[in-house]
């Protein structure tokens, strides 16, 4: 119910009969036209009585009135207005006499929010930012985290010594709303300030000037809300170095950090135990209580979001009957949880759906290509393989997006989403060649990483026919760095074979999993069989028996070590008969030496030698030493394995000779070294074998190869017992089990 009374005989008499004529409240007619409750109130009661033209013709609009019902309204506004009436030359006061301001503390801050909870690190960080002289407090996060919430929690309850009043402006930068004037803000300020509206200037310039000589002198607490930009804040700071000021943003706003020496406070999503204490204060205690599991879990699936679990509470309370567990069951299909995170006009998605509209469109263009990348992080190759750029252009827009709390640098280079901000950029469209641009990025990437840790390789398979290579292609400068971009980029390479196959791009899901082979081979105990398993119905999907070879060779390798010999032989005669059947005497030989792994281990030790042999041999007829050495290298095991140790010193000597380049280190050597420090313990010359062990032990450990680093310093355990040679070797059983 309206309680003001209309200024009679004048425009608030006119706006008050349309307003009610049109059956709306003052609220509704103030959120159509974009003006506050108060200055509509004000108009009404002839306390403003010539506003702008363009306020008064979003009155008209949003009131619905024709064109001559506008022309009424603006004249009677153009009435109200202040006419010169000085001679030329003679200028108004800047300021008004002190008898016609306001005495009393002006309070324009909407009321605290209900059910605030947590944020006590926050809180005391914008008590500490608001200290100082003429402090700007930036307080930013992403849409919906409850930066409003802890602005208006925190101006209700810490501030101290601003008695002079508190000033609040939204300025719905990211609001489906036409955003105010800064003039339009100035004005409502002004007038809560006890200046008569005839006073105040028309212009931005004087109306600045004007709330600066007034604020120059008091203690303010100034709230600006929901800031698009630097831009926008800048003439609505106060004067004097007495007032506070509290700026919230989606965005970073560094501009007003260089300019204003801003002071930022992070606002980040809520921890567990926060989420859940929200739901609890929203639902009740008891509702909660009983189901704390299910709490973590709509906490978890929420993000911590605010806002979220805002709306998960909202939907609970209107369903007393359903169980929390009910409802993150509903929350756990990723294709249903932004629709049960929207209510009505509020939500995730519209959140965001404001926060995006607010970005240049090749910043946008890039957030929607972000959602086909298929891991959780990125860095600025992929981002410019997605947008088919290069990667500084990339590198800037995800900034940009970082900016707008639409991205998290988790590490210098590498970026993340929210998983509900992940989810959002899924739906949205976005260029149908992304996914397979992408994943070519990672086989290219990937093949360069293979070039650098294992050199001399042979390329696993010709590239995709439609293949997309990507404009900039990462350098690896050496091993190390190779061996650390695997590391880092595991996952991602997982996440993309996974995608590749639900996207049924047979022909990228195989070429991505053969990629990962020095990854494998270095960490084999890891898991890697459900990988090549879908790798290999690829290749048969696919139709590629070159493919199909291949990864039969790695996956039979792989359960060998597994200690699923059987199922490995199956595998490994397949991938040989393949590989001879399609005369490629380089994946022949492979399959041999695999092959012939596993029965070793079934202890067929010379059918094994035989295979290694006949592996040698068709890699010496091709010229190809590498597989020669790997053939050899095998070969030596089984005999060492056999105890025929001259036998296995000789073929590892001849092995290591094979292909040899100084100052390099790879797998087959080191473990060429292993053979070879063991034959010659086998042989009774300990010194010798002992200082192989170690040499081999320290290569492995250097390079990072934990699996050969327990082989080595496991035989040297046994040849001696030292202390310092058993917490080497437990360290790097460690490593080997935990994985990096």
């Amino acid at each position: 119910m309206d309680s003001t009374t209309a200024a009679t005989g004048s425009f608030g008499t006119l706006l008050c009969g349309l307003r009610r004529g049109a059956g709306l409240s003052q609220e509704d007619l103030a959120h159509a036209a974009g003006v506050s409750v108060r200055t509509l109130s004000y108009l009404e009661q002839g306390r403003s009585r010539g506003p702008q033209r363009r306020t008064v013709q979003a009155l008209a609009k949003a009131l619905g009135l024709d064109a001559a019902g506008a022309r009424e309204l603006e004249e009677a506004a153009s009435l109200g207005r202040p006419r010169p009436t000085r001679a030329a030359g003679v200028a108004a006061p800047a300021v008004p006499p002190e008898a016609a301001l306001n005495t009393s503390a002006p309070d324009l801050l909407p009321r605290a929010p209900r059910g605030f909870h947590g944020r006590t690190a926050e809180l005391a960080a914008l008590t500490r930012a608001s200290a100082g002289e003429a402090p700007v407090c930036l307080v930013v996060g992403p849409a919906g985290v409850g930066k409003t919430a802890l602005v208006l929690h925190w101006a209700h309850h810490d501030p101290a010594g601003l008695a002079d009043g508190r000033l609040y402006a939204d300025l719905r930068g990211f609001s489906d709303t036409r955003e105010p004037t800064a003039v339009e803000v100035l004005r409502e300020f002004l007038l809560a300030l006890g200046v008569n509206s005839e006073r105040i200037p028309e212009s931005e310039n004087g109306a600045a000037a004007m709330f600066r000589s007034l604020a120059a002198d008091r203690q303010f607490l100034v709230v600006l809300d929901n800031a698009r930009d630097s831009e926008q804040v800048r003439p609505l700071l106060p004067g004097g170095d007495r007032c506070v000021t509290v700026v919230t943003s989606r965005h970073r706003l560094h501009g007003l950090i260089v300019t204003d020496n801003a002071r930022p406070v992070a606002v980040a999503v809520l921890p567990p135990q926060d989420a859940t204490a929200l739901l609890a204060q929203a639902l009740g205690a008891d509702r909660v209580h009983a189901e704390p599991a299910a709490a973590l879990r709509l906490a978890e699936l929420c993000g911590g979001l605010p806002l979220a679990l805002r709306v998960v509470a909202a939907r609970l309370a209107g369903r007393p009957d359903w169980s929390l567990a009910a409802m993150a069951d509903e929350l756990a299909d990723q294709t249903r949880r932004l629709g049960l995170l929207d209510l009505e006009d509020t939500g995730v998605r519209a959140a965001l759906h404001l926060t995006l509209r607010q970005l240049p469109e090749p910043v946008a263009r890039l957030f929607a290509l972000l959602g086909r990348h298929p891991g959780s992080h990125v860095d600025r190759y992929a981002a410019a393989a997605l947008a088919d750029s290069d990667p500084a252009a990339a590198d800037a827009t995800l900034e940009h997006l970082t900016a707008a709390h639409l991205l998290n640098e988790t590490a210098p280079g590498r970026w993340t989403m929210h998983d509900l901000v992940r989810l959002y950029a899924r739906g949205l469209d976005a260029h149908p060649d992304a996914l397979k641009r992408v994943l070519d990025h990672y086989i290219t990437t990937a093949t360069a990483a293979v070039a650098a840790a294992e050199p001399g390789s042979e390329d696993c398979f010709p590239l995709p026919a439609d293949f997309h290579p990507p404009a900039t292609v990462r350098e690896f400068g050496d091993r190390t760095a190779a061996v650390a971009w695997y590391a880092t980029e595991r996952d991602n390479l997982t996440q993309a074979v996974a995608a590749a196959h639900a996207a049924r791009l047979h022909d990228r899901t195989w070429r991505i999993a053969m990629t990962m082979w020095p990854l494998i081979v270095w960490r084999v105990r890891d898991g890697w069989t459900p990988l090549l398993e879908t790798a290999l119905v690829a290749t048969r999907a696919d139709n590629d028996k070159h493919g199909e070879a291949r990864v039969l060779n790695v996956l039979g390798w792989v359960l060998t070590e597994e200690d699923r010999t059987p199922e490995a032989l199956i595998h490994l005669e397949t991938a040989h008969a393949l590989a001879a059947h399609a005369g490629d005497a380089f994946a022949e030989a492979n399959a041999l030496i695999v092959l012939a792994m596993a029965q070793a281990t079934l202890g067929h030790l010379d059918d094994a030698a035989k295979n290694c042999a006949h592996a040698a041999d068709l890699a010496r007829r091709t010229g190809d030493h590498k597989i020669e050495r790997l053939a050899t290298q095998h070969l030596a095991r089984h005999q060492a394995d056999a105890g025929h140790w001259h036998q296995a010193l000789t073929t590892a000597t001849r092995a290591l000779d094979l292909d040899h380049r100084p100052d390099t280190t790879d797998v087959p050597h080191i473990l060429l070294l292993i053979i070879k420090g063991e034959a010659l313990l086998g042989l009774g010359h300990r010194t010798e074998g002992i200082t192989q062990l170690d040499l081999a032990a320290r290569e492995a450990e250097a390079a990072g190869y934990e699996d050969g680093a327990v082989r080595a310093l496991g035989a040297l355990l046994r040849a001696t017992p030292a202390t310092e040679v058993r917490a080497r070797y437990d360290a790097a059983l460690a490593r080997l089990t935990t994985r990096s």
